[in-house]
């Protein structure tokens, strides 16, 4: 699905929950929506289809998953492309100007005013959202909520095939992570990665800002895109997932605050 015009006004959308279940879901790359103004960024409009845009199937595996778990949600409704918010303010690629062989000239040049209308307007929006989602659910459950937050990744990048189907994405808090590799394992033909196909360790990212510097125990999921890339598969991701993070959100473990330190670099 292609979102386009005012609805990307709206920088996030919250799905209400259970609060007092002390989990929070989130999903940073929701959407491909433009609000009207940017047209496509000067992109050919299929480009936005395309995961350089968003997490294909993110959207529905999250809604799913807060479905079945009463968990509250906190999605993303603008593009990656315009801002991502799965990158710190200083990031070099919190704006691209090409991805995946794609050039992007909406993005370049970029005046600097123009850089601080996408953070105020949409990222600075989204990440207040998802900072006020975790405070309410520590409100309502009395300690540290668990955060878990949703991507997808292509089958092929740069022409390797990437073999999992999904992967768990982690700092230096195992908490979650581990444990989940573990369950997911021993489920028949899944394959799955630790820290694949990316590393969990990114200084300024949503769950080093919200999560890893507050010692709120946290994981990202990856889940393969052709896997989710309709309803039927989006159900059934959600359906494997909910029961597991169900069982992890369980343990009074994961609602200490603790502290892991990082590894994303000296004065991180």
């Amino acid at each position: 699905m292609t979102h386009t015009g005012d609805e990307a006004e709206e920088p996030f959308l919250f799905v209400d929950g259970n609060s007092a279940l002390g989990m929070v879901l989130l999903a940073d790359h929701a959407r491909n929506a433009l609000p009207a103004r940017y047209g496509t960024l000067g992109l050919p409009h299929g480009e936005l289809t395309r995961h350089i845009a968003y997490d294909i199937g993110a959207e529905g595996v999250t809604r799913h998953l807060a479905a079945l778990t009463s968990a509250p949600a906190v999605l993303s409704t603008f593009s990656r492309l315009l801002i991502d918010p799965n990158r710190g303010e200083d990031d070099p690629t919190l704006i691209r100007q090409i991805y995946d062989r794609a050039i992007i000239p909406g993005n370049h040049p970029l005046p600097e005013r123009e850089r601080e209308e996408r953070l105020d307007r949409f990222y600075r929006p989204y990440h207040r959202a998802v900072a006020q989602a975790i405070a309410a659910a520590g409100r309502a459950c009395g300690h540290a909520p668990f955060v878990v937050s949703i991507h997808t990744f292509t089958p092929q990048m740069q022409g390797h095939r990437r073999p999992w189907h999904v992967g768990l994405l982690w700092d230096c808090d195992d908490r979650a992570a581990v444990r989940l590799i573990r369950m997911l394992a021993a489920e028949d033909g899944i394959v799955v990665g630790d820290n694949e196909p990316y590393d969990g360790a990114l200084h300024g990212d949503t769950m080093f800002t919200h999560c890893t510097v507050h010692g709120i125990a946290h994981v990202l999921i990856e889940i393969r895109q052709d896997l989710v890339a309709d309803e039927t598969g989006q159900a059934a991701w959600a359906g494997r997932l909910a029961p597991l993070l169900m069982r992890v959100n369980a343990d009074p473990a994961l609602h200490v605050v603790q502290y892991f330190g990082t590894r994303t670099g000296p004065g991180a």
